[in-house]
């Protein structure tokens, strides 16, 4: 791994020289990057097609757009952003001036995923370049061709001293966790994210982890039936269920229960048809391994609806599951596919016991019309973030920070939050030479006076 070495040295020596200090040359990159994803967008849509059948609904909603959205909202606040604030200094600091600064990491390393393989790779970077770090890519090896199209983008258009991405499987992720990064920026499971973690603590260096985790969403008695259906069918089956916020499970309303899963099927073959298989609109699962495991957890479980497959198209129907319990293997991990399990409740209190069997999802959703309900679930539930009424929502909305909590991550961006996830708030106090407070300073006679005054008021 004498390349990867060679690489963040050089990145390191560019970041000591101070070049991306300032906001001349960040606006600059982000630029580029815009123009960079435009001047490829064909070529993104046929590479996302053919690693995941990605429509171009798909693609433009998911993946360029926010990053379109994104780089548009950075640039415009990039100046504020990157200004010291100063705020108030107390008493005993009489003619200082208290301010914080924003100082870059360094040279950082983004890891990004297949699921999203364009938008979790350059998401995170747009928040690198604003901060002014420099930066390498490793892409997921499972999205050839996404990948390599990354590669060849940013090869074109940024100096590899600057930004780099660098290809591999496995033990190329390891060897780069093993260079001295003074940032690491992870998006993917909870199991390779505690790999990642662990590796990190041995170089104490500071990191970002999204992962996933069991969403639940919830459905109670005074739903909407029709709007509810129609949103969760959405969000589960964008990009197949392979989200990271997507619905993992459904928590519904027993009163309601008949009624909903009649109107989910009809909305599911409103969007997909009545067999998604042979919809060419209808994202694949990633591969084989993938595809064996989503099959192997049906094993045994009562499916009510879809469940047809076709392995040479690695398609899966919309699969709905009942009479599932926390014991079914289905309910053991994330799905990350577009299987639906079902569950159900009569009070509301029992959503605790249920995300207790999976605690700190990154997302939860909760469908009522009784803002006391609503209430309710946002204050007594922990999740990374949440929508009420919708699914998958929160996510677009850049001016909120999107992360999870335990086991579904540590930290958090988008917007304002990438900018401060990529840089240091370093505190500094300016003081004045003009004068100098004797009570300050142990032999002045009046010090445990003023002291006492200043300090207990």
């Amino acid at each position: 791994m004498t390349e990867v070495s060679s690489i963040v040295k050089k990145q390191k020596k560019l970041f000591k020289a101070g070049k991306t200090m300032t906001h001349t040359f960040r606006n600059h990159q982000l630029q580029k990057l815009k123009d960079m994803l435009i001047r490829h967008e064909s070529e993104i849509y046929d590479a996302l097609k053919q690693d995941l059948n990605k429509s171009s609904y798909e693609v433009l909603m998911t993946e360029l757009g926010f990053l379109y959205n994104e780089i548009d909202e950075t640039m415009k606040h990039l100046k504020s952003w990157m200004a010291p604030e100063k705020v108030k200094s107390p008493t005993s600091h009489k003619g200082a001036k208290s301010l914080i600064y924003k100082q870059p990491y360094g040279v950082t390393l983004i890891i990004s995923p297949w699921n999203y393989p364009l938008h979790l790779a350059l998401a995170p970077l747009i928040g690198a370049v604003a901060g002014g770090n420099t930066a390498v890519i490793k892409p997921s090896e499972f999205t050839t061709n996404t990948s390599q199209l990354i590669e060849k983008m940013v090869k074109e258009t940024f100096e590899e001293k600057y930004i780099t991405v660098i290809q591999g499987e496995k033990e190329v992720s390891e060897a780069l966790l093993d260079e001295p990064f003074d940032y690491i920026f992870f998006t993917g499971s909870t199991q390779v994210g505690k790999a990642v973690m662990e590796k990190a603590s041995k170089q104490l260096i500071p990191i970002t982890l999204e992962l996933g985790g069991k969403s639940p969403c919830i459905v109670d008695s005074d739903a909407k039936i029709q709007i509810a259906a129609r949103r969760i069918a959405w969000g589960k089956l964008i990009n197949a269920g392979q989200t990271c916020v997507a619905p993992d499970y459904l928590l519904i309303h027993q009163s309601i229960k008949v009624k909903f899963i009649d109107a989910l099927k009809k909305e599911i073959e409103l969007m997909y048809s009545e067999n998604p298989i042979e919809n060419d609109d209808f994202t694949k699962i990633i591969n084989d391994q993938h595809f064996n495991r989503l099959i192997r957890s049906l094993d045994g479980e009562n499916v009510i609806y879809g469940g047809q497959s076709d392995q040479s198209k690695l398609k899966i129907n919309p699969t709905l599951i009942d009479d599932v319990n926390w014991d079914s293997p289905i309910m053991q991990e994330e799905i990350f596919g577009p299987l639906l399990p079902l569950l159900t409740f009569d009070q509301l209190d029992e959503v605790v016991e249920h995300l207790e069997q999976a605690r700190n999802p990154l997302a939860l959703y909760y469908f009522s019309e009784n803002i006391q309900k609503q209430d309710w679930v946002i204050k007594n539930l922990s999740f990374g973030g949440a929508c009420i009424n919708d699914t998958i929502m929160h996510l677009g909305n850049n001016n909120l920070p999107f992360g999870g909590i335990g086991t579904s991550g540590i930290g958090s961006y988008h917007g304002v939050y990438s900018f401060e996830t990529f840089t240091h708030r370093k505190s500094v106090v300016k003081q004045t030479t003009a004068f100098d407070l004797s009570f300050r300073y142990p032999h002045s006679k009046i010090a445990e006076k003023v002291l006492t005054k200043i300090f207990k008021k």
